[in-house]
């Protein structure tokens, strides 16, 4: 674990403070160009939606990364989107950088771009933040994207001329196009969706930078496949068909995949589904059910496709070898389903820019094959992310899959340690909170390291702590225990029979929450 926080230099009036660099094989061959660096985050997606995790969905670009790259089955989020997103760009758990309650401003800490620019680094980023900062304002060079949570897909802003009424939560979302902040932002493009255009205004920064004698960071941090359930009609029909034959067919049919393809083996049990019997819908659910299905499907599609058009972009570029690409989820899928309160759900059909739909925990229980529970919960179908890795250039043994333990905040010291750049210490004059995460570009390399220290999550009614086999679990109620090691599923609570270890780690909670400066509920 890398944790050198001595200063070595500090850049000009009202920089970054920076700590000794510690990515000693890069430093090795200084002649060698950084590696650029692409960071793109799903939306609430489960972790068999793609195809490389035992989906049916079309996701063939990457399919090819993982088939190229790297697939874990071990690394892990927060349950949240806001808090997910607060670690990955920090290095911190939320509770660190005032993330952990609500959206706001990060606090004691430095994001990924300002380490990567103060490293030379052009930093670009295209879609969500969720919180309350212009991301601008944190070291991105360009940003195009969604300050808030969610919105709208087709028209996040305010009605125009001769459409209909865009079904939404609230019509006054903050939007950031560089250093102006937009509320309500409705675009003028009639073909606007949230997923192409992120995609656009990645593309269009990766044109304007080409040939700079600078490595490149883009975060492209879409909104899918998260609610309102939204997708072009060419999209949805291509599943049209596809989830009529129910949730057990589907979660069975995924399960299989995933055995056959080695991503999991019998330390993985199928945990038990919570999903009724297709057969006890009537016949009008079963339809509405299977296009909520169909139109979530879409979405994730939509978003492969728009990330091949990145990818060829940066092969057209000639830069492939040499960039390291991450692919996650910030939380798993969810089963929350937006009720009357709000300006939904909207009249017109499931997809529609006038209709709000939510996909449900039925079919979130699929989603999230073979794991329990949803998003917000700190069961593995909470936090459990699909992380792909891929990077032509630094990826050693290509193809396999990993059961490393990892977390988001692990992704902080991994890219600083392949760009090898510094850990600042100070921003603009202010301390900064030494990051808590541990590099595994070891991994990526091909050495088989295990995380050394233990990892803690608490979110909403949700927490947990992992330490190597063993996970302590609860969500509002007492702690349950799993051995990871045996049963990565957590269908058989162990508690009872390990007092002495449930004692040990409800320690390790407390004591962590006391180091973070928060207080149990």
């Amino acid at each position: 674990m890398h944790t050198r926080r001595d200063v070595l230099k500090t850049l000009g009036a009202g920089s970054l403070a920076l700590a000794a660099p510690f990515a000693l094989a890069a430093r090795e061959n200084p002649s060698k160009k950084p590696p650029n660096i692409v960071l793109i985050l799903a939306d609430d997606m489960g972790w068999s939606d793609l195809g490389c995790y035992g989906g049916e969905i079309a996701t063939p670009h990457l399919d090819r990364l993982a088939e190229g790259g790297v697939r874990f089955t071990q690394f892990h989020n927060t349950a949240k989107c806001f808090p997910s997103r607060a670690c990955l760009l920090t290095g911190l758990y939320a509770q660190q950088c005032g993330m952990d309650r609500k959206p706001a401003v990060l606090q004691n800490c430095v994001t990924l771009a300002e380490a990567l620019r103060s490293a030379g680094y052009r930093t670009l980023m295209a879609g969500k933040h969720h919180g309350t900062e212009n991301m601008h304002d944190r070291g991105f060079d360009r940003y195009f994207g969604l300050r808030d949570g969610c919105c709208n897909y087709f028209n996040p802003g305010l009605q125009r001329e001769g459409e209909g009424k865009p079904a939404q939560k609230r019509s006054d979302r903050y939007w950031c196009i560089d250093d102006k902040t937009y509320s309500p932002y409705t675009p003028k493009e009639k073909d606007f969706y949230t997923t192409d255009y992120f995609t656009k205004y990645a593309l269009r920064y990766l044109d304007e930078y080409q040939g700079e004698d600078k490595p490149f960071f883009l975060y492209l941090a879409y909104t899918a496949p998260h609610d309102p359930l939204m997708a072009w009609p060419e999209d949805i029909q291509k599943y049209s068909e596809t989830y009529k034959v129910g949730y057990e067919a589907i979660r069975q049919a995924r399960y299989a995949r995933q055995k056959q393809m080695r991503l999991i083996d019998d330390r993985f049990p199928c945990s038990e589904a919570t999903h009724p019997d297709w057969d006890s819908l009537t016949e009008q659910e079963r339809k509405e059910e299977a296009r909520k299905m169909a139109v979530y499907a879409a979405m994730i599609d939509r978003m492969d496709q728009n990330i091949g058009n990145v990818l060829k972009k940066i092969r057209d570029m000639g830069e492939e070898e040499n960039t390291l690409v991450l692919f996650a989820s910030d939380n798993g899928c969810s089963a929350e389903v937006v009720r009357s309160g709000y300006n939904v759900p909207g009249e017109g059909e499931i997809g529609s820019m006038t209709r709000w739909s939510s996909l449900g925990g039925d079919w979130a229980n699929v989603s999230n094959t073979p794991y329990r529970l949803y998003k917000n919960y700190s069961h593995e179908g909470g936090i459990c992310t699909p992380l792909i890795a891929y990077w032509p250039g630094g990826i050693q043994n290509a193809g396999r899959v990993s059961r490393r333990l990892g977390h988001f905040i692990d992704v902080m010291p991994t890219l600083l340690d392949a760009a090898a750049a510094d850990y600042p210490t100070e921003l603009r004059g202010e301390a900064v909170v030494p990051f808590e995460g541990e590099s595994f570009l070891p991994e990526l390399r091909g050495k088989d390291e295990k995380r050394q220290s233990p990892i803690f999550w608490k979110w909403s009614k949700g927490r947990a702590v992992r330490n190597n086999e063993w996970k302590l679990v609860s969500w509002n109620n007492g702690w349950e225990l799993y051995d990871m090691q045996r049963d990565k599923t957590e269908t058989r609570n162990v508690a009872d029979k390990n007092p002495e270890v449930v004692k040990k780690m409800e320690v390790m909670y407390r004591d962590w929450l006391k180091k973070c400066g928060v207080q149990e509920d």
